[in-house]
């Protein structure tokens, strides 16, 4: 039996077409929250790392961190293995994550206008109208970054990304179950032998993946009958130095037969490939809180002279908001800022993100600052001008600290 992979707007009644569909079907439901927990119980990765890597931008830390790129390969991993199964009802964000090549997965979509949707929020869900709207756009913006990142710049509901589009302001849902099941009972959809490769090419293109981000490299990776393609989409300044490299990593991989390496059109632009190296002893998620533009960019290149990747913020407020959505492992803080200070995000930072070791580096220092800011929980104070040494020995220090706790 197909496997039905459904994607769904908010306030479209996902839920109570999937039940009618699971009444009809008898097939097992698989959700978001499903694949995330196998996914997090196989690889040992955090749940909230994998909801974020489907729901969420890429972090200011993904190009030096590869976090998004791993974790959608584990997920992808998990979920190969699941597709092996047969009567599968797959929803949410993973309905999109099976490629075109495993045509037994019909992949549907359910979408109704922003009238249906609004309506619906308020009378359903008992939200105002101000909540009912940003709602749905806050909802809505998620899904776009998932379709993004997985096909380009895409409509979420673009007709191509689908087999099936139900507009759920024209249909009730007994029809759109009704419609998900008689499609998913024609014969085209139905599994085959190709079908079945196309899994096992899914599951080995996601164990290939892992095994690349892994080592330090995010490279698009495809499968074809066991051989897999890498896409070179930056410019190398050694580009057989790094074939020979890939290659060594991925016949590594468990079921690879034949690598072959392509250079995309990424190749020619002036974008310049990095391998990001995890076995060096340095935090790979810094970030530097500075307003004074140039101090801060010319850090940052003096940092990654010493193999430290940095993210850069010029503000308080700006800090703030990156934390929330990621937090850094060491932060290189300012104290004399315009608008939210340097000791305001020392306070907020250690009472809500307390792991985050802060540095502070200032240029209005004082010994009565420096016990306040170690007092509010800073790992250490260094003032500017900063000799780079110094500076580097104590985010190693702050990242070693930070790896024993955990």
């Amino acid at each position: 039996m197909p496997v039905i992979a459904l994607f769904s707007g908010s306030c479209c009644r996902e839920e109570e077409v999937v039940q009618k569909i699971l009444d009809a079907t008898g097939y097992e439901l698989v959700t978001d929250k499903d694949l995330v927990a196998e996914t997090s119980r196989r690889f040992d990765v955090e749940q909230g790392k994998l909801f974020s890597a489907m729901t969420r931008k890429a972090s200011i830390f993904n190009n030096f961190t590869h976090e998004k790129e791993r974790s959608l390969a584990y997920l992808k991993c998990a979920l190969s293995d699941i597709l092996r199964r047969d009567n599968l009802l797959l929803t949410g964000f993973a309905g999109l994550l099976p490629p075109r090549e495993i045509s037994h997965a019909i992949k549907i979509c359910l979408i109704a206008d922003m009238r249906y949707r609004f309506c619906a929020a308020i009378e359903r869900e008992n939200l105002s109208e101000k909540d009912a709207l940003k709602k749905i756009r806050k909802d809505d913006e998620s899904r776009a970054t998932w379709v993004e990142y997985l096909y380009g710049n895409c409509d979420p509901w673009a007709a191509e990304l689908y087999d099936l589009l139900i507009p759920m302001d024209k249909y009730g849902t007994d029809e759109a179950a009704r419609l998900v099941c008689d499609n998913a009972g024609k014969q085209v959809v139905q599994v085959s032998d190709v079908s079945r490769q196309a899994v096992e090419d899914f599951a080995l293109a996601a164990r290939v993946g892992a095994t690349l981000a892994r080592e330090g490299h995010s490279i698009p990776v495809t499968v074809k009958d066991n051989k897999v393609i890498v896409t070179i989409n930056k410019h190398v300044l050694m580009l057989s130095s790094l074939e020979d490299e890939l290659r060594r990593i991925i016949l590594t991989v468990p079921g690879v037969g034949e690598v072959e390496t392509v250079v995309g059109p990424g190749y020619y632009q002036t974008d310049i490939y990095r391998k990001i190296d995890f076995s060096l002893p340095t935090p790979s998620k810094v970030l530097l809180v500075d307003d004074e533009r140039e101090f801060v960019q010319t850090l940052s290149e003096r940092l990654q002279m010493r193999h430290i990747d940095s993210a850069v913020v010029h503000g308080g407020l700006e800090a703030l908001d990156v934390v929330d959505e990621d937090e850094p492992e060491v932060m290189v803080l300012d104290l004399k800022m315009a608008g939210v200070d340097g000791l305001e995000v020392l306070r907020r930072v250690k009472a809500q993100h307390p792991k985050v070791e802060i540095i502070v580096l200032t240029g209005h220092g004082s010994k009565e600052m420096e016990a306040l800011c170690m007092e509010m929980g800073a790992y250490a104070y260094l003032e500017k001008p900063v000799d780079i040494a110094i500076l580097t020995k104590k985010m190693q220090e702050a990242y070693r600290k930070l790896k024993e706790n955990k």
